[in-house]
């Protein structure tokens, strides 16, 4: 049996420090090497170099995500970059780099030039800058939300090249945790003493942003502590470098509600795995509605309920996984009723996660691939 060809292909992406789209470049540069191909990733560089290069693949350092004019000119460099690798494919990943790669491709004689795919990962502005990620030859939607936005957008864009490719995670790092988790708990009370005590405890990791919806989270606490219940709210993510006028005003509101001392705004854990296994309801609650929602999969995997506004990508995944936990966006009363419900009768997920598996996710990308070069 003839064995598959081997084939470059070039990632595009503005830096590899953190986020959604770096994670996804280095776990598709990471199935393309498994699969005997070549991964080239090209970006201004980043901390999550060295882990890329761990996996095989190699990275080119080129700054194609500044937003300037003169970022344009290296439209040359990466024509030079794709002729020169001999690249296959081009698929990029953010408006700035999609825009460098068509420039770059028009730059070659169209027998030599690789077709280009492209990745929506998130729900961007409507524009015509923005609508350059519709010109890919296949295009990648991050769920069956950013289908549906870039088709409402951007009604000229052929249906019949999209793809919905939801993101995935490995289910083996965040296995079934027995609920309640005792261990679990008491590491998390140790780390932070508010998260100590008998009662429930919230989760709703998230960045230090109002869009997270941590305003909401602590209504709901004060809500459920108002009933009698000793609740208590971890929000890791929420205390971020540069953000500390947003803490304070967390801090404050809690003081105002009366919930200061059953809350807990920390940095991002490395554990938040375990983190999932301590709390008894993950919450989902950005204001602003998201592409996907990452935190639902890896929470119901977790076997922890989920609570969220169901608008978004977060919405489409409860519907489908966990519909008890969808609640129209921002009822604060049917928050707290659902939110009551689902601590005194936990549910697991009521749909199937296999669609959800970073091997899905990543076998259904090379798939695109193949589409184009088969």
């Amino acid at each position: 049996m003839e064995s598959a060809p081997r084939r470059t292909v070039m990632q595009l992406l503005p830096a590899l420090d953190s986020g959604g789209v770096e994670r996804s470049t280095l776990e598709i540069a990471e199935a393309l090497v498994r699969a005997g191909h070549r991964a080239l990733v090209v970006s201004a560089g980043g901390r999550l170099v060295p882990r890329l290069q761990a996996l095989g693949a190699e990275h080119i350092e080129l700054e194609i995500g500044r937003k300037s004019p003169i970022t344009l000119l290296r439209a040359r460099a990466l024509c030079r970059l794709i002729e020169a690798g001999r690249v296959d494919l081009v698929h990029a990943r953010s408006r700035l780099p999609a825009w460098l790669a068509v420039l770059a491709l028009r730059g070659l004689p169209a027998s030599a030039r690789p077709p280009l795919v492209t990745t929506v990962h998130g729900l961007n502005s409507p524009s015509r800058y923005s609508a350059v990620m519709t010109r890919g030859e296949r295009v990648i939607c991050v769920s069956t939300t950013v289908r549906d936005y870039v088709l409402r957008h951007y009604p000229a864009t052929d249906a019949a090249k999209l793809r919905v490719i939801p993101r995935g995670i490995d289910p083996s790092a965040f296995p079934p945790a027995p609920h309640p988790d005792p261990a679990a708990r008491a590491w998390a009370a140790m780390l932070h003493p508010a998260l100590g005590g008998d009662g429930p405890l919230l989760l709703l990791p998230g960045r230090g942003t109002r869009l997270k919806g941590h305003a909401d989270a602590l209504a709901l606490l004060a809500a459920l502590r108002g009933e009698g219940g000793d609740v208590r709210l971890w929000l890791p993510g929420a205390r971020e470098r540069g953000r500390e006028a947003y803490i304070a005003e967390l801090e404050a509101e809690a003081m105002r509600l009366g919930v200061a001392d059953a809350v807990a705004f920390t940095p991002p854990t490395d554990a938040i795995a375990r983190a999932y296994a301590a709390s008894d309801l993950v919450l989902q609650l950005s204001r602003k509605p998201e592409a996907f929602g990452r935190t639902v999969v890896e929470a119901l995997s977790s076997g922890r309920p989920v609570l969220g506004w169901a608008h978004g990508g977060v919405g489409e995944l409860l519907a489908e996984l966990q519909p008890a936990g969808a609640v129209p966006p921002f009822d604060a009363g049917m928050l707290q009723q659902r939110a009551r419900t689902l601590l005194a009768q936990p549910q697991a997920a009521a749909g199937t996660m296999s669609r959800y598996t970073l091997r899905a996710m990543q076998d259904a990308t090379l798939a695109v691939y193949d589409e184009l070069l088969d």
